[in-house]
């Protein structure tokens, strides 16, 4: 019975990685392998074939518990299934948040930041942008501005293909090292894995060599010489609104208000996100976008409007995917070298310690898988192998390698995916033009990453 369990997560994660090629939306077998799952968990509970474990090590069996395991299998479902929910609650927040921002057209004013003819220049300009945004509102939305952005200043689409896919780079980079800039370092954040000064303390500055040392080697390349045709004498002003400026400030705020307000109250952050969510929207019912506003025109700038836009399908598909992490985390699979029972993914993580002693290597194949394979599913299965208390360095080199491993491959990552679809980038383009760029950039921060962990903290 394990073994169809174990089966049906991989076949589910084998059409996960295959979405493309299926044409088939991820989210559809991540919530049917995760019904799948938890059925075949209860089936084989209540039958007495195998034990579930939760997180504090309980071990609950229905042969010689009863009614009380049957109540710690349910408590154990009901733990997993809150604490996605904090995960995807905190999502809702900042994706709404990021639309009321968008439905304003607060993203315009970084227009005005970009005011050259020089490639070099706007490689630069876009990609420290890019580190910036996505620390703030994550590396997926960064990513869509600033192509958005990017198409607005780039005709040629062969030229505009080469700065997208620096955008996926630095993007990935400056989401590595923020509590919110990325699906990944919400979930070690909201799971007390880090904490947000530890993260940035740690993973920062192996964020910027990821960063920079990529976009040093291109601007010595042949497709960031010479200068594009920018009309610089645009008016950068006409498509802002009156309530552009304001509402882009006071989004951002609120949004990096969240990890404050988690330290001063010591509240789940999803709590933070609610708050600031409530923020944003109050300001969104009363400001005046226009000179001429009417009620009849309220509704295009509603924070109804902004609800209706995001993206609920990826909501479900971090649903379903981290409910079968955690189903796989349940189940009881064998024994740790103490002789205790242990669940799936710690005893997966007892055989990679056997097999590979160094853990840093462990984490840096981590990274590499992470391009191939989704990396949320990933780091929630290392979440469920190991037990290193909050702030470890393990902690902070998985989210730096989950995070920036995934710019390997323009499948990699949410914002690889994003930056694909919306300028139809060739995944062997890719391959071939700007992943060894990528590598190096992760090399180099891993590098630095590993330096600190053994002279410095």
């Amino acid at each position: 019975m394990e073994s169809i369990i174990i089966l049906v997560f991989a076949i589910g994660y084998l059409s996960i990685t295959l979405e493309h090629p299926l044409r088939l939306d991820k989210t559809v077998p991540a919530l049917i392998m995760a019904a799948l799952i938890w059925a075949l968990l209860a089936v084989g509970f209540q039958k007495g074939w195998f034990d579930v474990i939760d997180t504090h090590d309980h071990v609950f069996s229905f042969l010689t518990g009863g009614e009380a395991a049957e109540h710690g299998f349910e408590n154990t479902l009901l733990h997993h299934l809150g604490k996605t929910a904090e995960i995807l609650i905190f999502l809702i927040g900042a994706m709404t948040i990021v639309e009321i921002i968008d439905l304003h057209r607060g993203f315009e004013v970084l227009k005005s930041a970009v005011r050259t003819r020089s490639k070099k220049r706007l490689l630069w300009i876009i990609g420290i942008l890019a580190f910036i945004l996505s620390a703030i509102i994550d590396n997926l939305t960064a990513t869509i501005v600033l192509v958005t952005l990017l198409r607005k200043l780039i005709q040629n689409k062969n030229e505009r293909l080469w700065f997208a896919a620096m955008v996926v780079i630095a993007a990935n980079a400056g989401g590595a090292w923020s509590p919110i800039g990325d699906v990944t370092t919400t979930m070690l954040w909201i799971a007390n894995k880090v904490t947000a000064a530890g993260l940035i303390k740690w993973v920062v500055i192996p964020s910027i060599a990821c960063f920079l040392l990529p976009f040093w080697v291109a601007s010595f390349l042949k497709p960031f010489r010479g200068e594009i045709e920018v009309d610089t004498t645009e008016d950068f002003e006409a498509e802002k609104l009156l309530s552009s400026r304001t509402m882009l400030f006071l989004g951002l705020g609120m949004i990096v208000s969240v990890p404050v307000f988690k330290v001063i109250t010591h509240l789940p952050p999803y709590v933070g996100m609610m708050l600031a969510l409530g923020v944003v929207w109050l300001v969104s019912e009363y400001i005046h976008p226009e000179e001429d506003f009417s009620k009849e025109r309220r509704h295009l700038y509603s924070a109804h409007k902004a609800l209706s836009r995001i993206e609920i399908s990826s909501i479900l598909f971090f649903l379903g995917i981290l409910m079968a992490v955690a189903g796989l985390e349940s189940l009881v699979y064998g024994v740790a070298e103490n002789g205790d029972p242990v669940g799936t993914l710690r005893y997966l993580a007892e055989v990679l310690q056997s097999a590979i002693p160094n853990q840093d290597i462990v984490v840096m194949l981590l990274g590499v898988f992470s391009a191939i394979i989704d990396n949320v599913p990933l780091v929630a299965a290392s979440m469920g192998m190991y037990t290193s208390p909050t702030d470890s360095a393990l902690w902070h080199f998985i989210a730096y390698s989950a995070g920036t491993g995934g710019s390997m491959l323009i499948i990699g990552s949410a914002a690889g995916v994003a930056a694909m679809g919306m300028e139809k980038i060739d995944f062997i383009w890719y391959l071939r033009k700007v992943a060894w760029l990528a590598f190096i950039g992760f090399l180099a921060g891993a590098g630095v990453f590993l330096l600190f962990k053994a002279f410095v903290f």
